[in-house]
């Protein structure tokens, strides 16, 4: 009964809008008043959900991406996609795709990306001729690439509650997250196509190699990201207090876009982001631990296992709970109660945990863009002043092409796998 009680408090307190961290600590708190817990397990949880070391990557990649978008490196990228791909049919539309790429290269988060490149984008395709719902929806689908793409938030959060090694996710994505990437530009294009969506001059050589060289510091912090990971030269913790140094240098003295004077608001962002992001990890624990205790996760896990043990069938089932959950869920928060007890389940039909990570990540991104929560879906309806059922219609290509590529990653693990095998061993 006080199980069911939980579920329904959570369930009402998210149907009547209560932010998801909430939600989740009323919840909780309601089942320990019923049970006659202690309430001293609230923060003794909660810390212990906090209490990693890789989760300092948190505050560290969203203040890199704050520096980005002050110190106008996300407009170098911008830019320089466009100077590349705008001369396409549909260039703007494949431009935005790659400038999430590279963007997501750096902040690791899908919202960041769809508020930086949707303030630019959005209004720059509208001008060009292009429906500003079209303009909405690749903003919002391509927003997805960042997290797949290393350094990943979800990523490392999987990481911290598992043990498996970030470093493996972080290379486990890189071929993914260039796929997604790829199919949507290829939907990008043949939409534009259809719908004659405009293509713009092509830019002279030399214009773009200037605009090349303009974003070299840009795209360099991608570079020494991946590289520092991948050589051993730097954990990926350390890894984001690179990108935010550098993100600092290069925005202040070589792009100009900062000052010190710009510091105590971004700062200040950046604090209110992080301990929103880490007080949902801390209350999320407490749910999940709740969860572990009333042996919530062996029940799904047999539950599964008795439909059937083919860990093709499996892998159908957990992909089938990911969506489900992903449209109703924060991605971590969703992270946090489910991927303990699936990642229990698919390594017990021969999945590589790692392989999984993957899986469960791409799962809840394709989560970011579907109704009824998809958090990215509210950021570009906001940007374009659009309802939000018009861009969830209009977003309904881009969700195809990347179920169709989560179900590729999924069946064929060498994708997954054969970069970090490659570079960092079986």
């Amino acid at each position: 009964m006080e199980v069911i009680i939980l579920f329904g408090v959570f369930l009402i307190l998210l149907t009547v809008g209560m932010p998801i961290a909430f939600a989740l600590g009323l919840a909780s708190l309601s089942y320990l008043l019923l049970e006659g817990i202690s309430l001293t397990i609230v923060p003794q949880r909660m810390y212990a959900g906090i209490d990693t070391f890789v989760l300092l990557c948190i505050p560290g990649f969203v203040l890199a991406g704050n520096l980005m978008n002050v110190g106008n490196i996300t407009d170098h990228i911008v830019r320089f996609s466009n100077a590349l791909l705008g001369h396409i049919r549909g260039g703007l539309g494949l431009a935005n795709v790659a400038g999430s790429m590279i963007f997501g290269g750096i902040s690791g988060t899908a919202v960041a990306d769809s508020a930086s490149i949707g303030s630019v984008m959005i209004p720059g395709m509208a001008r060009s001729g292009y429906d500003k719902p079209f303009a909405a929806a690749v903003t919002a689908a391509s927003s997805t690439v960042g997290p797949i793409i290393p350094p990943s938030v979800p990523m490392i959060i999987a990481g911290s509650l598992s043990g498996i090694s970030v470093g493996r996710m972080f290379l486990a994505g890189a071929v993914p997250g260039l796929l997604m990437g790829l199919a949507m530009m290829i939907t990008v294009y043949i939409l534009a196509v259809r719908r004659g969506y405009p293509k713009e001059q092509r830019v002279p050589f030399f214009q773009l190699l200037r605009e090349a060289k303009t974003a070299f510091w840009a795209l360099l912090m991608t570079v020494i990201i991946l590289y520092g990971i991948i050589g051993g030269f730097f954990t990926p913790t350390e890894a984001s207090i690179v990108a935010c140094l550098y993100a600092l240098v290069v925005g202040m003295y070589v792009y100009k876009g900062l000052s010190w004077k710009k510091l105590p608001a971004i700062l200040s962002d950046t604090v209110l982001t992080s301990s929103a992001l880490l007080l949902m990890v801390g209350l999320a624990n407490l749910f999940g631990w709740i969860l572990t205790s009333e042996q919530i996760p062996q029940m799904i896990a047999a539950l599964i296992l008795s439909i059937s043990d083919n860990p093709l069938i499996v892998l159908l089932i957990l992909n089938l709970i990911l969506l489900f959950v992903g449209a109703f869920m924060e991605t971590i928060a969703a992270l946090i109660i489910l991927f303990p007890a699936l990642v229990g389940v698919a390594t017990g039909v021969g999945v590589d945990p790692v392989h999984f990570a993957v899986i469960a990540v791409l799962n809840l991104m394709i989560g970011l863009t579907t109704p009824p929560v998809g958090v990215c879906l509210f950021v570009v309806a906001g940007i374009g002043k659009l309802p939000m059922l018009t861009v969830a219609k209009a977003i309904v290509p881009f969700l195809l092409c990347n179920l169709a590529v989560l179900l590729l990653v999924t069946y064929v693990p060498a994708i997954s796998l054969w970069l970090p095998n490659l570079l960092m061993g079986e």
